[in-house]
């Protein structure tokens, strides 16, 4: 009977082992075809964050029940969060065990199931203390928020990801006074698409169809601190509370970095600045490269006009300009077309040109203004990445200041020769330079003030088709000495 007992039990143990052994072997395992995360910032130095993420799960996983999203600090409160999956509304948001700072959504009898696709939004309003000092040199105060959307393990997660990350900025600010950071790991680097909504806000938006949710991306925006309320730039490093409660000043050193997420979801809410830029004009983009901003010592010299415009932050259309002057000044195009613009290469091609130069022409190959457009932000983004590298181990400041130098001693030049002759044989020779200033136009116009004409450079006809082509004659002008700082279209100075 004993035995007959035991043989009994251990069937027992083993009917209810085969019972549970296939749901506690069943893990997370799915995909996100689509997310979109939409961060507004409001005047107060809060931010709004809208997360809308689509997913599939997959046939045998775990049903996904419960979904935790990390937060930029603890600054934030439940009441001020609201979520729903495929439009039900989730009842239970709480603190999450698992992610700190987070929230868990708890989707309960909406579950997604093995083989199911669901759509989770979370929109949580008013997170405080993530709005800092820009460190970038700038005319006046600038504040910057910097931000990683959330992703997850990669044991977990798979697939790639239609994905959409936007700023929407506070109303109010103007054309040229914003700022956006190249993303970091993403695999879009192009200048983003960028509008002014009908509430006179400034968004950027980049898109992917080749992301992922389990990688981590970054973003980065910044502009005018006056656009926001006194004392909402945080002007002290955040520091989480303590979970051991006292004085004590243990605690997980990852959540010191405010804008880093741990888990995400894809934006609905974002689709609706598109649908509110209607007629919304289109806006000139500044840029701020991060890794520029990384201080080394000393002077980075060699660098071309064009390439210490972008180190100088110079407006875009102003680069254009100078790569265009610096391609015809080289007999390497002519423009064939003012308005709107078209530019014919030279054959054969001038094999000095840089890289940005040869970029520019092969933009100009194509015909259709889309295209175009697309060849022109990718060389611009080109671009700044290759100064970005070359400054890498040296100060921006210092190159900075050397740059300046050089701009002003190619002024001093031009004011200084003897004849207006001369004075116009100098301008043409070091105009890239002189480009840099920032009241370049005005300072032109003092500089041949009085009966002298502004000096026309001998290569403009390239740039106007209507301006007769001069007559060329051997020798030079006496007295003219060929200034140290001269260089077509972008020349390096060492």
């Amino acid at each position: 009977m004993r035995v007959l007992r035991y043989f009994c039990l251990f069937l027992i143990l083993i009917l209810l082992a085969g019972s549970v052994s296939p749901v506690y072997a069943q893990d997370y395992r799915f995909q996100v075809p689509e997310q979109a995360v939409v961060v507004s910032v409001n005047n107060d130095g809060s931010i709004n964050i809208d997360y809308t993420m689509t997913f599939l799960n997959d046939s045998g996983a775990h049903a996904i029940d419960i979904v935790d999203i990390g937060l930029p600090n603890y600054d934030y409160e439940l009441r001020n969060i609201t979520a729903e999956v495929d439009g039900v509304q989730i009842t239970r948001i709480t603190n999450s065990d698992v992610v700190s700072p987070g929230i868990s959504l708890y989707l309960q009898s909406n579950e997604i199931p093995a083989g199911g696709r669901g759509t989770v939004h979370a929109y949580i309003t008013k997170v405080k203390t993530v709005i800092y000092p820009g460190t970038e040199p700038e005319s006046e105060d600038y504040a910057s928020l910097k931000f990683s959307p959330n992703w997850y393990d990669r044991q977990y997660c798979y697939g790639e990801t239609n994905y959409q990350f936007t700023f929407l900025l506070p109303p109010g600010i103007k054309d040229g006074e914003s700022r956006y950071y190249i993303p970091e790991n993403f695999p879009n680097t192009d200048a983003p698409e960028s509008m002014i909504t009908a509430e006179d806000r400034i968004f950027y938006t980049w898109v992917s169809e080749n992301a992922n949710t389990y990688t981590q991306y970054y973003f980065g925006t910044s502009f005018p601190a006056r656009y926001l309320a006194e004392g909402a730039v945080v002007q002290e490093a955040y520091v989480p509370p303590s979970s051991s409660g006292g004085n004590s000043t243990s605690f997980n050193l990852d959540s010191l970095c405010p804008f880093i997420f741990c888990l995400g979801f894809i934006g609905f809410f974002a689709l609706i600045i598109y649908s509110a830029t209607i007629g919304a004009k289109k806006r000139k983009m500044a840029y701020l490269p991060p890794k520029i901003s990384m201080e080394g010592h000393g002077v980075k010299r060699g660098l071309t006009s064009v390439e210490a415009a972008v180190l100088m932050e110079q407006p875009m259309d102003k680069i254009f300009t100078m790569v265009l002057f610096g391609l015809l000044k080289k007999n390497a195009a002519e423009v064939v077309n003012k308005d709107p613009l078209d530019i014919k290469a030279s054959t054969p091609v001038p094999p000095e040109l840089y890289g940005y130069e040869t970029d520019f022409l092969a933009a100009f190959t194509e015909k259709a203004s889309a295209p175009r457009k697309k060849l022109l932000q990718t060389m611009m983004v080109n671009l700044i990445k290759s100064v970005g590298e070359k400054m890498k181990g040296f100060s921006r400041k210092e190159t900075l200041a050397f740059y300046e130098d050089i701009m002003r001693r190619a002024w001093t030049q031009v004011e200084t020769a003897g004849t207006p002759e001369v004075k116009a044989q100098v301008y043409e020779e070091v105009m890239d330079w002189t480009m840099l200033d920032k009241k370049y136009e005005d300072r032109t116009n003092n500089v041949f003030s009085g009966p002298m004409v502004i000096p026309t450079p001998s290569w403009w006809w390239r740039y106007d088709p209507t301006f007769v082509r001069p007559v060329m004659h051997t020798g030079s002008i006496g007295g003219a000495t060929p200034p140290p700082l001269s260089g077509s279209g972008g020349h390096s100075v060492s």
